[in-house]
């Protein structure tokens, strides 16, 4: 089963497997709908339909469809920080911090290329479509500094969080060109950023 987001974004967290399962339902179902009519037209009541559950139920975990693409953030990012974390266990250690930034990368391209509602809000800062806010990068910056400190071998203090910051701002700003550009991701801009963050990371971490 996939996360469930954390209790701090849910009007009531789910005690029970019953009700973590009608949650990821509601998640599931609110990411398919996001693809299929965009968040303008997402309503609360739609997605209850397509999960399959009573309207209360909804609106027991969330006031509103705006807080259900918050916790559909959260949990992608859960999902992207399970999905590195997998990668870098079996890589065992092997390619330093290159191969490390090149799961990174290559993960969250699967995610925005395959996972369902994630091109409108991947971890929360394009809702409204268009709007930018910094506090999801921050998010993402602070996850990939605590998982990767143990593989650079150094401490994750503020210097590192930092680095990866500005890292993560550069790659989320190319990527969404990328996708402007290519529905799957224009290949060149791609490789371009990842030479980018290459160059970048090497001044710090080589």
């Amino acid at each position: 089963m996939k996360p469930v987001p954390p209790a701090t974004s849910l009007r009531r967290a789910p005690v029970q497997r019953r009700s973590a399962e009608r949650l990821t339902r509601i998640l599931d179902a609110c990411a398919d709908l996001l693809d299929e009519v965009g968040y303008d037209a997402l309503s609360t009541r739609a997605v209850a339909l397509r999960a399959g559950v009573p309207i209360g139920s909804v609106y027991r975990f969330f006031g509103n469809k705006r807080a259900m693409a918050d916790a559909l953030a959260q949990r992608n990012l859960d999902v992207f920080t399970e999905r590195v974390t997998l990668r870098l266990r079996e890589a065992a250690g092997t390619g330093g911090w290159r191969a490390a930034m090149d799961a990174v990368l290559d993960e969250y391209l699967a995610m925005k290329r395959t996972a369902p509602g994630f091109s409108l809000v991947d971890f929360g800062n394009q809702i409204p479509v268009g709007t930018r806010d910094a506090e999801p990068n921050t998010r993402v910056a602070d996850r990939l500094t605590d998982l990767l400190s143990s593989v650079l071998n150094r401490e994750p203090d503020e210097d590192l969080r930092r680095t990866f910051l500005i890292a993560v701002e550069a790659a989320d700003t190319l990527v969404q060109l990328a996708f402007r550009l290519a529905p799957s991701g224009d290949e060149r801009v791609i490789e371009e950023t990842r030479e980018l963050l290459r160059a970048y990371l090497a001044r710090s971490l080589d």
